[in-house]
């Protein structure tokens, strides 16, 4: 006994951790049976006689038969179509109206083999559960069988019929769902023939089904689409060149120098790069030799700063260019900063 509690407590726990629609989406197949009833039919039954006609009241009950459905639709959104098959069956007791009143009129059975296309519409009540509401119309192969006094009935025909469907479903699983329904159809044209003089003409008839069912869909709900990639941030451009500047006729190093000196080196390491050129200049305030003495104590002293910061000694080039490559053309003499200065670069 504990085990099977266990075993219902595991089942029920899977059910209502698995997230289920109340609606069905895409294509499904669906089956379901039960009770169908007929409603009383009043009729007339006609013989033509030598004498001339001769008419007979007659009324109909039908014993509660059975039902069977099969379906496949589709739906979206909250609609549904579906074509539908079905098959009913009643049995029949009939009386007849004669010499003031109600006597035996014959025995039988009604058989109905149904093709439906209904549209219909559902309407979520819960997360799992829905409430159906939907019409119906096609044709209904209507077989009466009867005992008559005047002789047996064994008639078939195509009548045109619609109906009414609601209904209750509940989605077990994402794909599956168990329902409830009911209908309510009428089947119009009801004239048999069984000789050439006998006939019966009567009303519609007035037909319900309480079927229970299950609902398969065929495919499940389309899966969301991926949100889309990160977007991949673009690589800054690495540094492969720096600019040391100098004050006048000066090869020592600033506050700023020495900055620029670090960002250098951290440039260099994330490049992985092992030849480094370092230049040096000069403005063109003193003569051509001193300017370009002057340029290479410069770039003497931008080596020795990145020896410091860790660079290997043996990675650094080291030349002097004087006042022959400035940065911007002066004349003879002039004190230009921006043409005091050193190019690191790799």
């Amino acid at each position: 006994m504990k085990l099977q509690s266990a075993a219902v407590a595991a089942v029920l726990s899977l059910l209502a951790a698995t997230p289920a629609a109340a609606v069905t989406e895409g294509w499904y197949v669906s089956v379901d049976g039960g009770g169908s009833w007929v409603d009383e039919w009043e009729h007339l039954r006609t013989l033509q006689t030598w004498c001339g006609p001769e008419f007979r009241e007659a009324i109909a009950e039908f014993d509660t038969g059975y039902a069977a459905f099969g379906a496949i639709g589709f739906g979206i959104s909250n609609w549904r179509i579906e074509v539908e098959g079905g098959y009913r069956h009643n049995g029949i007791e009939t009386s007849v109206w004669r010499w003031g009143r109600w006597k035996p009129g014959g025995d039988g059975d009604l058989t109905e083999v149904t093709a439906m296309v209904n549209v219909l519409y559902d309407i979520p009540l819960f997360d799992r559960l829905a409430l159906s509401i939907g019409l119906g119309a096609g044709g209904d192969y209507t077989t009466l069988e009867l005992d008559t006094g005047w002789g047996p009935v064994d008639e078939s025909d195509w009548r045109f019929a619609y109906q009414g469907i609601a209904g209750l479903s509940y989605a077990i699983t994402p794909m599956t769902a168990v329902f409830l329904n009911y209908r309510y159809a009428v089947v119009g044209g009801n004239e048999f023939q069984p000789a050439a003089n006998y006939t019966i003409e009567g009303d519609e008839f007035h037909k319900q089904a309480a079927t229970a069912g299950v609902r398969f869909q065929l495919a499940g709900p389309a899966a969301p689409l991926p949100p889309p990639p990160p977007a991949t941030p673009r690589p800054v451009p690495l540094e492969r060149e720096f600019i040391v500047f100098f004050g006048f006729n000066r090869a020592d190093l600033t506050s700023q120098a020495r900055t620029t000196i670090r960002n250098a080196v951290g440039s260099v390491r994330a490049s992985g790069s092992a030849a480094i050129q370092v230049v040096g200049h000069a403005d063109r305030s003193g003569s051509i030799s001193y300017n370009k003495a002057l340029s290479v104590r410069r770039a003497k002293s931008v080596k020795s700063a990145l020896i410091a910061e860790g660079v290997a000694a043996d990675t650094i080039s080291v030349s002097g260019r004087g006042e022959s490559e400035p940065s911007v053309a002066t004349a003879d003499g002039v004190r230009e900063p921006q043409n005091r200065r050193v190019h690191i670069s790799f």
